[in-house]
């Protein structure tokens, strides 16, 4: 294997893969990112057997020519090593040669790097997807419906279906559901061109679309989503996207979605997360994060917390609207806020059944999100 390339472009796509390496691998081949050239371009590859991510350099674009490939071939090299020295070279050309038993020499300007190869035969062979459960939406669409649901998953290995999203997928309706059983975040999107396919209990990590939201591109480019057995793929550009589906059946969470309720709340968004961040101060240092929300016979609610330590805070709060009964309940600060960071509307409904019934939360101008959280019980 020989060739010329340029160092911007093969940075980036070093930087694409290299969000599939683990750190905790005990397979050695694992550790490394594979390079495949032909003469059409270089593919570069890399997996921790629960995702793999593949991006592809063409030889050449519209503009000019990236790579110059006098000779094809295959190789593994080390990813920790790899992924620094070629960020760090200092000419925007680098040229790359493989010799026996996988040697890989690196220049770049009066850079010269000899690097100890793996053999590409030991890499394990990329999933065979077919295309028949095929849906496209836009990135930035995608990028956000994880956003506002990822953060509810739970990150206790105990009940390994929890730590994933749930995709469904009916009616050209996506939908996204995540809960660690103390909080629960819903997403739905309809998605155009989608007649006909639907699939459902298909979980995905949290972590995995934490890192694939990190390759999705800000502009409004299309993804296009293979589902399959145990396997979906995501395709961005020249970059495609591997992960397994997590094994077992996701928990019906539509039984504990109330669907009435007695009082309703309508608050300014960023003043009550303001508001709430200043009484989690307090809530943390008790290490229980519990804040009460109280309504008021004026019309307004107060919130408060407090730390045996620290002191008390307390503060008032003007509503847009309510509806209902008086209420008093005690909530996760944490998590609520968690719900206020993701949340695009400038005002918020807030409703209840009662005090040991769910928290309901659904941005005002936004239908297609709702949040539930569990409330405390509480001594008084």
């Amino acid at each position: 294997m020989k060739i010329s390339i340029l160092k911007n472009v093969l940075n980036e796509s070093i930087q694409h893969v290299s969000k599939a390496i683990s750190s905790r691998t005990t397979i050695p081949i694992l550790s490394g990112i594979k390079l495949d050239v032909t003469y059409s371009g270089v593919t570069l590859t890399a997996s921790d057997t629960d995702i793999s991510i593949q991006s592809f350099i063409p030889a050449e674009d519209e503009k000019h020519t990236i790579v110059q490939v006098e000779q094809p071939g295959s190789v593994v090299l080390p990813a920790k090593f790899f992924v620094e020295i070629i960020k760090k070279l200092p000419s925007q050309e680098i040229q790359m040669e493989v010799k026996e038993n996988f040697q890989t020499f690196i220049s770049s300007g009066a850079t010269e790097i000899q690097m100890v190869g793996l053999d590409p035969e030991e890499f394990p062979v990329l999933p065979n997807i077919e295309g028949s459960q095929t849906v496209s939406l836009p990135g930035d669409l995608l990028k956000n419906m994880i956003k506002q649901t990822v953060f509810s998953i739970s990150t206790h290995e105990t009940t390994p279906i929890l730590t994933g999203v749930l995709w469904s997928l009916n009616d050209n309706e996506l939908k996204f559901t995540a809960t660690d059983r103390h909080r629960l975040a819903t997403r739905s999107a309809h998605l155009e061109g989608a007649d006909g396919i639907s699939f459902n209990n298909v979980v995905i990590a949290g972590k995995t679309l934490n890192e694939l939201s990190k390759i999705i591109p800000d502009q409004n480019t299309l993804v296009d989503i293979v589902v399959a057995d145990n396997q979906v793929l995501f395709k961005i550009d020249r970059v495609l996207f591997y992960s397994r589906i997590l094994d077992g059946i996701y928990p019906d969470t539509s039984r504990i979605i109330p669907t009435s309720h007695k009082t309703e709340l309508v608050l300014d968004t960023k003043k009550l997360s303001e508001s709430i961040d200043r009484a989690y101060l307090l809530s943390k240092e008790e290490k229980t994060n519990i804040v009460l929300l109280q309504t008021m016979e004026h019309g307004g609610i107060e919130i408060s917390s407090s730390s045996s330590e620290l002191g008390k805070v307390r503060e008032e709060l003007d509503l847009i609207d309510f509806k209902g009964e008086p209420l008093r309940i005690s909530f996760n600060s944490k998590y609520m806020l968690d719900v206020l960071k993701v949340v695009e509307s400038e005002q918020l409904m807030i409703a209840f059944m009662g005090v040991m019934s769910p928290i309901i939360l659904k941005p005002l101008d936004d239908s297609k999100s709702q949040y539930i959280i569990l409330p405390y019980r509480t001594a008084n």
